[in-house]
């Protein structure tokens, strides 16, 4: 593998908004990691069994938002794209971005998860009324949880 080989994986690393890459042959080991520190490494590798569990399974995002739908007004969900600790305002000093009852619009920024350090603004896919907030302040959330029920 030459330079110009590691470079394209970087660049493919940067398009999909990677962090960890792992290539094993024979006579080759090769590992990229980017801003990451060990701790960070086991907490990614210790939640990716989730992640590879959700992904083949299209069960399980669409059953997480059931028992909510129980609780909450049934409607919409906005689902965490990525598991991560969900935060509903911009700093703990900051009201928060969005509450039950407020009008979000496509494109609008309702809370932030942090994945790898990285704080993430989430933004709606879609037009509504907050009719529940799922998500706790500060908590962990996996890929495809429900972070808020739209009317």
């Amino acid at each position: 593998m030459d330079h110009n080989d590691i470079r394209k994986i970087v660049e493919l690393m940067d398009e999909h908004d990677l962090s960890y890459f792992h290539l094993e042959k024979e006579d080759f080991n090769l590992k990229l990691k980017k801003g990451l520190d060990a701790d960070s490494v086991q907490a990614a590798f210790a939640a990716m069994p989730a992640q590879v569990a959700a992904a083949p399974a299209p069960a399980t995002p669409v059953a997480a938002p059931a028992p909510a739908a129980d609780v909450a007004p049934v409607g919409e969900t906005i689902n965490s794209p990525m598991v991560g600790t969900f935060y509903g305002k911009p700093t703990p000093d900051s009201p928060n971005f969005i509450e039950v009852g407020d009008t979000v619009s496509e494109g609008q920024t309702i809370c932030i998860i942090e994945a790898m350090k990285v704080m993430n603004e989430i933004k709606a896919e879609t037009s509504g009324v907050v009719a529940a907030i799922n998500a706790e302040d500060a908590t962990p959330v996996q890929y495809g949880d429900p972070l808020f029920t739209l009317k």
